[in-house]
């Protein structure tokens, strides 16, 4: 269901939740374009891996519009959103955790060697594409922000790779404000033993979760929440 005669840009967030929990394709779509981005951003920083991100932020929107017509509007519906895929991630950690652990009792090493997929930088600066460096840079950050302990990590990507408050990524993380700064100044300590001043505007290029992997992921959400509505 979609009314063209919506301006759907216009909607405030519980306007647009409640068209959501009435299966408005043009909704949902909004709110998954919006939000795709971030919310990759959120289950990375737990996962560090492309894949399980993009599978947990997949499992967060179909959660949340599951009981989205319960959105009350006390915070915005981007911070309920990366909420619940905050939540999402650290179970799906959790539940990696526990089957490592299974595993390596039976002498079975699962553990991701993270500096093994280390790019080296050499040969990208002899390409003229500036480009190709700024994807082999882009490799570099990633990594360095991959080996920040998760709790310095989640903080770090929230505040400076999404640019959120202090108050929004407290509220997400359910921690003071005071220890958003604190765990972010660790954050940013121990990211400039790895990284040069230089690198700084990079970081919106670092984990990019856009083009075709936003427009699967909003319309594998469509599907499984619209495509059978009316029997279809």
């Amino acid at each position: 269901m979609t009314n063209a005669a919506i301006n759907y840009e216009k909607l405030n967030d519980q306007e647009l939740a409640r068209y959501a929990h009435a299966r408005d394709r043009s909704a949902i779509s909004l709110i998954t374009m919006r939000n795709n981005q971030r919310l990759f951003r959120t289950a990375w920083s737990v996962l560090r891996n492309h894949a399980d991100a993009q599978d947990v932020v997949q499992d967060a929107y179909l959660k949340a519009f599951a009981v989205i017509g319960q959105f009350e509007g006390q915070s915005s519906l981007s911070t309920w959103l990366t909420r619940i895929t905050l939540n999402a991630a650290i179970d799906r950690q959790r539940s990696i955790e526990r089957r490592k652990a299974a595993l390596n009792k039976q002498d079975v090493a699962l553990m991701e060697d993270y500096r093994s997929n280390y790019a080296s930088l050499g040969g990208a600066r002899s390409q003229p594409d500036s480009r190709l460096v700024r994807e082999e840079l882009g490799k570099f950050l990633k990594l360095a922000i991959g080996r920040l302990p998760e709790q310095f990590r989640t903080v770090f990507v929230l505040r400076d790779v999404e640019a959120m408050s202090v108050t929004e990524t407290a509220d997400i993380l359910d921690i003071n404000p005071a220890t958003v700064r604190s765990r972010l100044f660790r954050a940013r300590r121990l990211l400039r033993q790895d990284l040069e001043t230089e690198y700084a505007d990079l970081f919106d290029d670092m984990i990019v979760f856009a083009g075709a992997d936003c427009e699967a992921m909003t319309d594998r959400i469509l599907n499984a929440i619209c495509i059978n509505q009316n029997g279809e």
